[in-house]
């Protein structure tokens, strides 16, 4: 599936009038961008989303972030997804929330290890920040690799929803390398359907018309 990251009204409007974009992904950067309060936001692009719209947990502490995943989750239940950094602490707030039959992806997670975990606590999904990794680490598309091999040897259904991919060469190659989903802007989804190669064609097409 292929998800608009981003949570700008006229984005999604955008996004959705393709008509094959799935779903949403936010972060707080991008929720303090549009200068409104988050669960405004987020109920509007549920209305115009009819898939997942995933929220980033971001209070201080695991109970207040427990509260927050309740409260923003409540908005629309079986529509707002919990993206929750992975941490250990974080990592058993998810499993209590997947329980609860919530939809759980960890997300600021660099390493096969933490896959591994994400899946015995039964999350649904995991978000790799692919060219992060890729600065900071070395090789992002060899940890998506990697995230996809233990996924696959664990059995799980869990799924990866590749982020942080910054062109239409690295979102292929992510796609490549193993990841389920992809999560874009704007700008780079409607950057992959442009070849100038078809622009040719369609002028040597429109002589003959």
């Amino acid at each position: 599936m292929l998800y608009l990251d981003s949570a700008s009204v006229e984005d999604a409007r955008r996004a959705f009038g393709l008509g094959f974009v799935g779903g949403i992904t936010t972060n707080p950067i991008l929720m303090s961008k549009t200068g409104r309060r988050p669960e405004e936001i987020i109920l509007e692009l549920c209305d115009i989303c009819p898939g997942t719209v995933f929220y980033q947990l971001t209070a201080p502490t695991v109970a207040e972030r427990q509260a927050e995943a309740c409260r923003l989750a409540a908005l629309r239940p079986n529509q707002v997804g919990l993206k929750i950094p992975c941490t250990p602490e974080n990592l058993e707030l998810g499993a209590h929330l997947a329980r609860e039959n919530r939809t759980v992806g960890f997300t600021a997670i660099f390493s096969a290890a933490q896959v591994y975990l994400a899946c015995q606590a039964g999350a649904r999904y995991v978000l790799p920040y692919v060219n992060r990794s890729a600065r900071l680490l070395g090789d992002g598309l060899a940890l998506v690799r990697q995230m996809r091999a233990v996924i696959d040897a664990c059995n799980s259904p869990l799924e990866i929803i590749a982020a942080s991919v910054k062109s239409p060469e690295e979102a292929v190659a992510t796609l490549l390398a193993g990841a389920h989903h992809l999560t874009l802007p704007l700008a780079v989804i409607e950057a992959m359907g442009e070849h100038p190669l078809s622009r040719q064609a369609i002028d040597e097409f429109a002589q003959y018309v």
